[in-house]
């Protein structure tokens, strides 16, 4: 996908504040409203942008409790993979998973209210799921960074217009 100088001042902008009006984007990155709205919307059918949400608070919400939990299952359980992904997706604790490379299979971001509806989490449901050999724990203690953006590692085209 090609992005020009343009569309990363528009995403830049729309990253910062997912709710700011076109008026006020459009003035942001120098465009009319109809051209910016007509990036916005090019950018939205492409996939470039795949929505918007608000962020959350973990801690005012009372979930600030927080796990990196890599999960390892044993391959000769009879369709382990579908069988723990359907899990998971039922789990609201589990925010997050991943299929990893290297000892484990997966990474969960687990977030509960507390230990204590964290080791009911673990041992009530992740621990009797068909399949799990072994699960590592990590506990967050604090986080550094949360809102990284991916904008600077893509590059622009140089010229002004859309790429086909």
């Amino acid at each position: 996908m090609n992005l020009d100088r343009t569309d990363m001042r528009i995403l830049r902008q729309l990253e910062q504040d997912g709710r700011i009006s076109n008026q006020d984007l459009a003035n942001a990155v120098a465009l009319s409203p109809s051209a910016c709205l007509r990036r916005v919307k090019l950018l939205e059918e492409r996939g470039v942008i795949e929505g918007y949400r608000c962020t959350l608070s973990p801690k005012n919400l009372g979930v600030a409790f927080e796990a990196l939990v890599h999960v390892s299952m044993r391959p000769d359980a009879p369709e382990w993979h579908d069988k723990f992904v359907e899990a998971i997706r039922e789990w609201p604790e589990v925010v997050s998973a991943q299929v990893i490379t290297g000892a484990s299979n997966y990474v969960l971001v687990v977030r509960t209210r507390d230990l204590e509806h964290y080791s009911d989490f673990v041992i009530h449901k992740l621990h009797r799921t068909s399949g799990v050999m072994s699960i590592n724990s990590s506990i967050v203690l604090s986080t550094i960074k949360r809102d990284g953006s991916m904008l600077d590692l893509v590059a622009t085209s140089a010229g002004g217009g859309h790429g086909g």
